[in-house]
């Protein structure tokens, strides 16, 4: 019996291919990075077809580095970044515009528009969702209204829209399944939460033609195969998830109440609430956890953050202030602390829980006294402070303190930021021995319906813990530096207006 799966990790930087073994142990990976395109302030694009060909590399070379055969490889799992949307032609396989990612702003004048009836919880109640730039469905429209002839071409059936799990099984099925799960579709602004499907009326608000949206299927399930000619030919892809489901997922965060932390491009944090959906009442989004074939779906609490790993990239990239991401750590470590600055790093407004497009970016608390050691420091408290900020909202929509934090994600190698993680919780962080929980997640929605792994209970039997941090802070200074980062965060409110708009055109 085939014992290997592969998982397909389309994050918002890169594309990697992992392969894993029976024992959730990493075989193989490959990756690679994709542009960054950004045509104007607030803007974000990908080429969709940059991250096709990738993933067809990163598969190619994942199996070579691997040295199995296709035979030896039980299924294909996918996860990826949510919200990003791609419409394409359905005749040709090809974009029509440049995919519009998660983290842009471009539609926040139509975004208030709908707003104006009913506020921003205007679709709440079906969709879990406040009406944001972050979900799908205004990217969607705006392809429709801009690109000559979309909306007419999409009414007559011959455009198609997806996430980018979407267009990875389009592509990797040679364009014969058109397919999205359930916790995508959860954050297109579409998808009606009781039903699993999308909402007629939302369709209609939006403009949007239901002929161009995929099928909504379970997270674990066999939705077709790999075409011939391509990479892993003939390999089932059997699992889907959003990219922070997903690390749900391979955090083994199956039951209400459990929960993990994603340190990636952003910060997300998912909460557990089993078969019920939890309104929340302080800034949190509702969303679908996971479904398996089909059993009821699981449902969760989200907070998430829009910059937190991008900000280190920011310092690398566009001050200069460090030549790698990893001597962020280096530079943090050499001052004692942040010597008064905060840094809020609203470039794309403020997710969770404020819910603030007009927030942005703030480095407040300057003297003459502050160096760059001060600023890559402050950038990673702001990582901790804004993961402080979503917790907290959990406790008060659940009444429930959280007794340990999870974590995941390419921060969590930097022991500076998760010891003051702890520290600013006042609770232990523990980090898993696999930190690729993403990738993991995936393969084991993928190996579930295939039959590697018979259950849940025997994928928490796989998790192990590689290090814990315990708070090490007196809750004096703990509430101090908080009640401070909150006052930064107050002095990056109402920037935006008519005059700085003008300014960014």
């Amino acid at each position: 019996m085939a014992v290997h799966v592969i998982a397909l990790d389309q994050g918002t930087t890169s594309t990697r291919a992992i392969v894993f073994d029976h024992a959730g142990e990493i075989v193989a990976t490959s990756q690679r990075e994709h542009e960054q395109i950004l045509p104007r302030a607030g803007w974000v694009e990908h080429d969709a077809t940059e991250i096709r060909d990738n993933t067809l590399w990163v598969l190619q070379h994942a199996l070579d580095e691997a040295a199995i055969d296709v035979s030896d490889v039980a299924a294909l799992g996918i996860t990826n970044q949510r919200e990003t949307v791609i419409v394409w032609d359905r005749a040709t396989g090809e974009p029509i515009h440049n995919a519009i990612v998660w983290q842009d702003t471009r539609t926040q004048a139509k975004v208030d528009e709908l707003a104006r009836d009913g506020g921003t919880d205007r679709f709440a109640a079906q969709t879990g969702l406040p009406l944001s730039t972050y979900s799908s469905a205004s990217k969607i429209a705006w392809i429709l209204d801009r690109v000559p002839g979309a909306r007419e071409r999409a009414g007559r059936g011959e455009l198609l829209f997806g996430t980018p799990d979407t267009w990875l099984v389009w592509n990797l099925t040679g364009g014969s399944v058109h397919v999205t799960d359930v916790t995508n579709a959860s954050r297109t602004l579409l998808m009606d939460l009781r039903t699993l499907d999308w909402d007629d009326e939302l369709c209609r608000i939006w403009d949007i033609p239901r002929a161009m949206l995929p099928e909504v299927r379970s997270s674990s399930e066999v939705f077709g195969s790999i075409a011939e000619g391509l990479p892993a030919a003939g390999v089932p892809i059997a699992g889907i998830l959003g990219d922070q489901q997903a690390a749900t997922f391979g955090q083994t965060a199956f039951e209400a109440g459990e929960s993990k932390n994603t340190y990636g491009t952003g910060n997300f944090l998912i909460v557990g609430t089993g078969t019920d959906i939890v309104r929340s009442q302080n800034g949190l989004i509702t969303t679908v956890a996971y479904r398996i074939g089909d059993e009821p779906a699981r449902y969760a609490l989200e907070g998430s953050i829009a910059v937190t790993g991008s900000l280190v990239q920011w310092l690398r990239d566009n001050l200069g202030l460090i030549a790698e991401s990893s001597d962020v750590e280096r530079l943090a470590a050499t001052v004692e602390d942040n010597g008064g600055a905060y840094f809020v790093p609203a470039f794309s407004g403020l997710f969770a829980p404020y819910w603030r497009p007009d927030a942005r970016g703030a480095l407040v608390g300057l003297t003459r006294f502050v160096n760059k050691g001060h600023i890559a420091r402050a950038a990673l408290e702001s990582t901790a402070f804004q993961t402080r900020d979503v917790i907290d909202a959990v406790v008060e929509d659940t009444g429930t303190t959280l007794p340990e934090l999870r974590v995941d994600g390419g921060m969590t190698r930097n022991d500076t930021l998760m010891q003051f993680q702890a520290d600013v919780l006042g609770v232990t962080v523990i980090r898993p021995r696999i930190t690729e929980t993403t990738a993991l997640g995936a393969a084991f929605a993928a190996g579930l319906a295939t039959g590697v792994w018979a259950d849940l209970d025997e994928l928490r039997g796989l998790w192990q813990e590689d290090r814990r941090w315990t708070p090490t802070m007196d809750e004096e200074q703990r509430e101090r530096r908080y009640r401070v980062w909150r006052k930064a965060v107050s002095k990056s409110l109402d920037w935006t207006d008519a005059d700085t708009e003008a300014l960014d055109a």
